[in-house]
């Protein structure tokens, strides 16, 4: 895969400034997360350290989905002061390619060799930096910024890996989101607005569990819309669509379950959602008790949400994902009493294909859930967040 990386008219503002001028590349190799990450990591370098940011991405479809002013006929356009780039082939490499100062291969994707080379006759080699995909695991401090020579060039990649403990790259996370938190939570009338603009309707009663569901497809959510039916107490669930729409629809005997439809059960109200584009996830996450997640970027948002959460990791052959699933739980449920650390380490196992969710046992445990989730914000706060400590490194670099 190549590109005409050629800067555009933004680029003679970077070079008259002092701006660092930061190039991210990105191929949406299946549903959101690597783009997700990208154009969030993107915003909050142009505007938390005044960053002069291109995006290169390969499907502006995906793209879309989380940036809905995005258009999908462009070449080049600029979105929120940020340089977006359709990366396909090109007609020619043009005469007027330039390196940024900071370049991002995120997870692996590999740059065009034509601005491989350009980088190497770059007067100042830039800082290129390899973002991994988030890990929870232990190795993962062992290698993060370790450099890696490139066989030709004289360029040096370093490897930045996301993590949930010292010593990582740690997880994105703006500077204003736990004050946007805190006065969502304290405002009934903005909690009141989202739940009629977002779903049609009134709050929910205070006695209702409101449960998002945002998962890949999973056989075992045909058990958990059941036991939800049966539940002691009202839960009320909100749908995003999406890959998990189907499955929704069959339990409550219709044919789809797109945006805008409601439908109930026994104790089992559900609201399908628009897909929700990036900026407005958090409130949705703010407004419920209860959030399942998938992948990565809306798992970090999960636990910046500092509610208890059900992760569906992305699933890898040979159960290669399952490692991934221990060592997170690992550092979330390391303070938990021995009873609600093991009833939410099976629960999770079993939203990951191992056995049955128990719901009642989920809840019975809700109290020190909601605990631990607040507590454990504040311990992966204090890793630093992943923008920042990036570009604290890449600065170190420059000078």
């Amino acid at each position: 895969m190549s590109t005409d990386p050629t800067r555009s008219a933004p680029t003679a503002a970077v070079s008259a400034s002092t701006a660092i001028a930061c190039d991210i590349f990105c191929a949406v190799i299946d549903n959101f997360g690597d783009i997700g990450v990208c154009w969030r990591l993107a915003r909050q370098l142009a505007s938390e350290h005044g960053w002069q940011v291109r995006v290169f991405a390969d499907d502006l479809h995906a793209f879309q989905k989380l940036c809905p002013s995005l258009a999908l006929d462009r070449a080049r356009q600029t979105v929120g002061g940020i340089v977006v780039e359709h990366w396909r082939e090109p007609a020619h490499a043009g005469d007027t390619l330039e390196v940024a100062d900071v370049v991002i291969e995120a997870f692996g994707c590999e740059l065009p060799p034509i601005y491989v080379a350009a980088m190497a006759e770059r007067e100042r080699a830039p800082v290129w930096f390899n973002l991994e995909y988030l890990s929870a695991e232990d190795w993962v401090a062992d290698f993060h910024l370790r450099p890696s020579p490139h066989p030709r060039y004289a360029l040096t990649k370093t490897f930045f890996f996301p993590g949930l403990g010292p010593g990582t790259g740690g997880v994105l996370k703006e500077r204003h989101l736990d004050a946007a938190r805190a006065a969502f939570e304290a405002s009934p009338e903005a909690r009141d607005a989202w739940w009629r603009q977002t779903t049609g309707h009134a709050p929910p009663p205070a006695d209702a569990t409101v449960v998002s569901l945002f998962a890949y497809e999973n056989p075992a959510v045909d058990s958990l819309l059941e036991q939800w039916r049966d539940s002691a107490g009202p839960v009320v669930l909100l749908v995003p669509e999406g890959r998990i729409s189907g499955a929704v629809a069959r339990f409550f005997g219709q044919s789809s379950f797109p945006a805008g439809t409601h439908a109930a059960r026994g104790n089992l109200t559900a609201h399908a959602l628009a897909f929700t584009a990036q900026a407005g996830y958090d409130a949705l996450l703010w407004a419920s008790n209860i959030n399942f997640v998938r992948g990565e970027d809306s798992f970090v948002r999960a636990q910046w949400a500092a509610k208890p959460f059900v992760w569906h990791i992305y699933p890898q052959a040979d159960d290669a994902h399952l490692p991934k699933l221990d060592a997170a739980l690992a550092h979330y449920a390391r303070t938990l009493p021995a009873d609600a650390q093991e009833a939410l380490a099976r629960f999770w196992h079993a939203w990951n294909g191992a056995g049955r969710p128990d719901w009642a046992e989920f809840q019975r445990h809700r109290p020190a859930l909601q605990r631990r989730a607040a507590e454990w914000a504040g311990e992966l706060a204090q890793v630093g967040d992943l923008a920042g400590n990036l570009a604290l490194f890449a600065k170190s670099q420059l000078k």
